[in-house]
């Protein structure tokens, strides 16, 4: 029996060859060619008023928490469902993490409770676009316009996905994505810093460059580069930057494909959520799916990992994803004690399934189908 892993990394076939090329340019650390034409091309695009190849997103998140000058104290706003990198890059500057609940209908941040959170000491709002699906970017803007507060947007899993005909990632103050090889467009690790605030774009290439004007020296407009700030060595190789341009010119034809899986599953298990025996994702009408993930939502933890096993018995790997940061080892004594139900739902309950690029229909139609019978033989015990 053929087993359907929960990922496997898409290679466009021109990777090596760019990497070759960037190798035996003779220019191989960061800031060549490659990175220029990746950032030329999420600028020409998206209409990103400058970004910056780093790392990977946790590095672009960290170099956003330099960015708006956080302080020991500072308070962040963001919801509890999400990756431990979304909360790290602030914990790092010494800010406290005000979590917020997740939607009813999505794992997103319950805009409706973030306005009850905010105190004299909050800085930023950190929305999590959770598989690709927009939070209500509206609100959030006019909460934060409201309090005066900086709008940080965690689109790790958001790469071509809009809200209201916006490109994600380009509506907060800054945003990040993610290239890491479980994204739409990969390069092993990665990410990427968007500034959409122009007060914004000098001193994100300094702390990007370790501290210095090294970038503005490459360019000619300096004749030499001095330490001006605080910074690290937050961009990568041209060799990844390489490989990320692969991805990026076959960017529409893979997102083509991964919308085309997720409606496959969508239809395939559509009558589930219509007998209330799962919930499908739920896309707002200002949003877009990017087919970044499918993902179902059982009615308890038992059910969840039932299902895991009896997809892996039938050689299907799917997977839980998010722990309630609130409730971790690290953070549960520094949060302050607030319930979050619709946090602990998702995470007690909430199944992803194989999304990738060479994932065949047959192997859609086999997952859709063992998760149709395990529960025609739940509903007949």
């Amino acid at each position: 029996m053929e087993f359907i892993p929960f990922n496997k990394p898409h290679l466009t076939g021109k990777e090596a060859h760019y990497i070759y090329d960037a190798v035996y340019s003779k220019k191989i650390s960061g800031n060549g060619k490659y990175t220029q034409l990746c950032h030329k091309f999420f600028e020409d695009k998206y209409g990103f008023k400058k970004t910056l190849l780093t790392t990977s997103c946790t590095d672009a998140l960290e170099m956003a928490a330099l960015l708006v000058d956080i302080q020991p104290g500072d308070e962040v706003i963001m919801p509890s469902y999400t990756f431990v990198s979304t909360a790290n890059a602030f914990v790092l500057r010494g800010a406290k993490i005000v979590f917020a609940d997740s939607e009813v209908k999505t794992p997103n941040i319950d805009v409706t409770k973030i306005e009850s959170l905010i105190t004299e000491k909050t800085k930023v709002i950190v929305p999590v676009h959770y598989a690709g699906i927009s939070c209500d970017m509206d609100a959030i803007m006019e909460i934060a316009k409201k309090y005066n507060l900086w709008v940080i947007e965690d689109a790790a899993q958001a790469v071509d996905s809009y809200y209201k005909g916006k490109a994600l990632g380009g509506i907060g103050h800054l945003g990040a994505f993610s290239f890491h090889e479980t994204k739409n467009v990969i390069s092993g690790e990665g990410g990427m810093l968007i500034i959409n605030d122009e007060r914004f774009i000098e001193r994100a290439e300094i702390i990007w460059e370790k501290g210095t004007n090294r970038a503005a020296f490459w360019r000619g407009e300096v004749d030499k580069y001095h330490w001006i700030d605080v910074g690290s060595s937050f961009l990568p190789s041209e060799i990844v930057a390489a490989f990320l341009y692969a991805q990026l010119e076959n960017l529409e034809q893979i997102q083509k494909k991964r919308i085309w899986i997720w409606q496959q599953y969508y239809d395939g298990l559509k009558m589930l959520e219509e007998k209330g025996l799962v919930r499908l994702p739920h896309v707002y009408d200002y949003a877009t799916n990017n087919g970044h993930m499918f993902f179902l939502v059982c009615n308890n933890h038992n059910e969840m990992t039932q299902l895991i096993e009896h997809l892996s018995n039938n050689d299907i790997n799917a997977l839980f994803h998010y722990l309630s940061l609130h409730q971790s080892p690290f953070y549960k004594d520094k949060h302050d004690g607030r319930e979050l139900p619709n946090c602990e739902y998702y995470a007690n309950c909430l199944l992803r399934l194989p999304v990738f690029y060479e994932l065949q229909v047959n192997n859609v139609h086999k997952v859709c189908e063992k998760i149709l019978a395990f529960y025609k033989a739940s509903i007949c015990k």
